[in-house]
């Protein structure tokens, strides 16, 4: 049961008192207080420890199964809190469990079920929430939810592509990086030790890894903790307003990683735009949500723009057109989406589309960057081994120097 916090005053003796009451409503608090001879001063619903001050965000596969268990739940028949009953004694997750019996006490106190949601921003998104009330005020909650599972889903299999992909590169290199440290400070030195009484002048590539080795030995108490605070000051600048705008205008140009973040952008620009469209959420609404959720500061900023053009008579795509990270090819497909009345199918195929193109580029990329890293591995490592034992190799010119 939603608690209240209030400020009152007694109608007898005028002394303010501030506590809190549990009550279904605003209005059955405000009624008990007065059944008290209190005058209530002013009264706030308190967040129970379940909504937003508690805690902590669910996994994008736990609102997948909510979503979808819920559309076929409501599609089958059953009531609101009967759906929501069942789903928060069946759930193991514990953050979502309290989330769904805080929504259901909610809904059982008169809320509507979008209005419940947004007491957990940090669970269900704005586009969740968005097309969750577009569906209950056209009375195709089910669908709705049916068509935001969807959407969730194919958001939790591109995500989970795209780190499939970078978790073989960004171990081999981690590894790489520590094999390499190692044999610096730790096996370098010996041979150093060991070429030291020769008291003749070693070779080049010898000498110079002997010098980066007692660099490192120096000065790796500094290095190491320097290369951690550049490593922070670079994540916290680029969460602040001028440092994402540079990431996300430098990331979409880099060579190889560039056109993979574009497209991964566009595709998320595209689904959330059909699912929006097509749930009957209003057109400037759905700019508004699809610019918070596109994940790059200058496509979220060329949506804006667009927004505003639209809103002084341009269509979607004529508005969008005039910003050269929208590509050609989805400006075409928009134009004949608006030509036929199918936007929503249009851009539901041109976000398949760029599924399969970032997943064969993925796929193709993960192929190219094995060999390379481990040749760029060996290389490394033998380069190290073989600048070691060169004055091996050259001990009969050392000896008839000496």
């Amino acid at each position: 049961m939603p608690s209240f916090i209030y400020t009152a005053r007694d109608a007898g003796t005028g002394r303010e008192i501030r506590n809190n009451i549990d009550a279904s409503s605003e209005q059955a608090a405000i009624a008990s207080l007065l059944n008290r001879n209190l005058l209530v001063v002013s009264i706030q619903e308190r967040l129970s420890r379940r909504g937003r001050t508690a805690g902590g965000r669910v996994a994008l596969v736990d609102q997948v199964v909510f979503t979808r268990q819920l559309a076929t739940m409501i599609d089958a028949g059953l009531a609101m809190v009967q759906c929501l009953q069942a789903l928060a004694e069946q759930t193991s997750n514990k953050v979502m469990r309290d989330v769904i019996k805080d929504v259901c006490s909610r809904v059982e106190s008169g809320d509507s079920f979008s209005q419940a949601l947004t007491k957990h921003p940090k669970v269900f998104s704005r586009l969740y929430v968005s097309m969750v009330d577009a569906g209950e005020k056209g009375g195709l909650l089910a669908e709705v939810l049916a068509r935001l599972a969807t959407y969730l889903e194919n958001t939790a299999r591109l995500r989970k592509k795209v780190k499939s992909a970078m978790m073989y590169p960004v171990a081999v290199t981690v590894i790489a990086i520590a094999i390499t440290t190692f044999l610096l400070v730790r096996v370098v030195p010996v041979f150093g030790d060991i070429y030291k009484g020769f008291g003749a002048e070693l070779p080049g590539p010898t000498q110079f890894l002997i010098n980066i080795s007692q660099l490192l030995q120096t000065y790796i108490v500094y290095l190491v903790p320097a290369a951690v605070m550049v490593v922070y000051g670079w994540l916290t600048y680029i969460k602040t307003k001028p440092g994402r705008e540079l990431w996300d205008r430098v990331k979409i140009q880099l060579p190889i990683v560039g056109p993979i973040a574009h497209k991964i952008a566009l595709s998320r620009f595209t689904r959330t735009l059909a699912s929006l469209v097509r749930s009957g959420v209003p057109i400037l609404e759905v700019l508004n949500i699809v610019a918070n959720t596109c994940g790059n500061v200058i496509m979220e900023k060329a949506i804006r723009i667009a927004s505003g053009d639209i809103e002084r008579g341009d269509g979607i795509s004529a508005a969008l057109g005039k910003h050269a990270i929208f590509p050609s090819m989805i400006i075409r497909m928009m134009t004949a989406g608006e030509q036929t009345g199918k936007i929503d199918a249009m851009l539901e195929r041109v976000a398949d589309f760029l599924d399969e193109e970032i997943d064969t580029t993925l796929s193709g990329l993960t192929a190219l960057i094995e060999p390379l890293l481990i040749v760029f591995l060996g290389v490394v490592v033998g380069g190290i081994v073989v600048c070691m034992f060169l004055p091996i190799f050259k001990m009969s010119q050392i000896i008839n120097a000496r």
